[in-house]
């Protein structure tokens, strides 16, 4: 059977894939397996905009009950306030009911420790195993240690007022369309901008349980170019559904992702003294245009497999800050535990103000390589690992040069992803055609609803 967690968690389609009843037992598992020791556990439990949320909120919380947790129920929040709260009240752990970037019908469960991370493989494993075969014999106390739901909606304001003392700098001037895909930012990120002085006009802000990611946000940032050009704007900021990552858009509309991000912040950080280590952390996806622009100031860039939990363990183990993905979660780990799109932007905005330079000439500070990226669907749980031609393709592919990585998505279990990076665009595309290809005969399916990269 497959592996339940993926890159970020459980997530399939809400009341099909991820049921209530698997809800149910994640609650329980999770709850046990992060709570060991404590009389009384206590266990955060927040969500974004999707109408299938209530539904498995819900069924987690029953979940973490039934094992003599209380809930501390936050209601509609950002994935990474979620992950601020349980440290800022002392809670034995977290729980976020987000699909993050996917289409409205999927949705998703993670986890976070007492500390305020993402569960490393192995404890999810324990999680998952429990989950699957053993939340029955976890305990079920009865009467007082049943358990309690405590609706701790008010506390959502105490993470926007972490946000606003964060900033390093004051936004007066600036003028920022900020594009909240209908999800768990909504009514946060405008608030935090306009508290900090920027002249702010949201768009897609107005969630309806159905149109989260709907052609908005941070997979969909056409509407914000848009905007950004027809408001004369300064920046253009796009979250996800859960507000874990930052894709811009400069003032002439140009898109700047991640690894653009991770370049300004990166560099703007260094001119601070803040940059530990002198090192960027990012994965396999990362574009070789970010190696030499930060080589240029002497940094150093350390690459991970994919998914920002694998940045955050690098980070943790070698003492580093700052690290992130070209899809644009982005780790402050000075500032918070796992990636926050709203936070990435007020530094971002502070690199702007304090330089006095547009976003624009930040970003062109990245010369972009050519990178070409192609998804393939294949039949779900088909195996790439040690299929014979996949492997000399892309040992043929590497032997002219380019950088290659195929792998099976983290977040979508029927797609492979393809990425292929060189000196020369017709070659990079005609190779990582030729590897789809190959995919495509070896292990072809169809195309499935999601395809949203991680």
């Amino acid at each position: 059977m497959p592996r339940l967690f993926g890159t970020d968690g459980v997530r399939g389609v809400a009341n099909a894939d991820l049921s209530p009843e698997l809800a149910f037992r994640l609650g329980r598992a999770g709850a046990f397996c992060l709570s060991r020791g404590a009389r009384r556990p206590r266990v955060v439990v927040g969500r974004d905009t999707r109408a299938s949320g209530e539904l498995l909120e819900a069924a987690v919380v029953a979940g973490l009950c039934s094992v003599g947790a209380d809930a501390a129920r936050v209601g509609v929040i950002t994935t990474p306030g979620v992950a601020y709260l349980v440290r800022r009240t002392k809670s034995d752990a977290g729980v976020v009911i987000s699909a993050s970037h996917n289409p409205a019908e999927y949705n998703g469960i993670k986890f976070f420790s007492a500390q305020g991370y993402k569960l490393p493989d192995d404890l999810e494993d324990q999680v998952e195993r429990l989950a699957l075969d053993g939340a029955e014999d976890l305990p079920s106390p009865t009467g007082a240690g049943v358990g309690r739901v405590l609706e701790r909606a008010a506390d959502v304001e105490e993470y926007l007022r972490f946000l606003v003392g964060s900033a390093a700098c004051r936004l007066d001037g600036l003028r920022v369309v900020v594009d909240c895909a209908n999800g768990a930012a909504s009514t946060i990120a405008p608030r935090v901008l306009e508290e900090l002085g920027a002249r702010v006009t949201p768009i897609n802000c107005r969630p309806d349980g159905h149109n989260i990611n709907l052609e908005c946000g941070s997979t969909c940032p056409a509407a914000l170019q848009r905007a950004v050009r027809e408001l004369g704007a300064d920046v253009g900021l796009a979250h996800d559904g859960d507000a874990d990552r930052l894709i811009a858009v400069d003032e002439k509309g140009q898109v700047v992702d991640g690894d653009g991000i991770m370049v300004v912040c990166g560099l703007h950080l260094h001119s601070r003294g803040q940059l530990g280590g002198g090192t960027v952390v990012t994965t396999i996806m990362s574009n070789l245009g970010l190696d030499r622009a930060l080589a240029g100031a002497g940094l150093k860039v350390l690459r991970t497999q994919v998914g920002d939990r694998y940045v955050l363990e690098a980070m943790l183990a070698r003492g580093l800050t700052f690290g992130g993905e070209q899809s644009g979660h982005i780790i402050l780990l000075d500032r918070a535990t796992t990636g926050d799109g709203i936070l990435t932007a007020l530094v971002l905005l502070e690199a702007m103000q304090e330089s006095g330079q547009p976003l624009s000439k930040l970003a062109a500070r990245m010369e972009r390589l050519p990178q070409q990226l192609v998804n393939v669907p294949v039949v779900r749980g088909a195996r790439l690992d040690g299929n014979a031609r996949v492997d000399a393709a892309r040992r043929g592919a590497e032997a002219r040069g380019l950088l290659v990585n195929v792998r099976t998505s983290g977040t979508e279990s029927a797609v492979v992803r393809v990425l292929v990076q060189g000196q020369d665009a017709a070659e990079v595309a005609e190779a990582a055609e030729e590897l789809a290809a190959v995919i495509r005969e070896e292990l072809g399916g169809e195309r499935p609803a999601a395809a949203n990269q991680e």
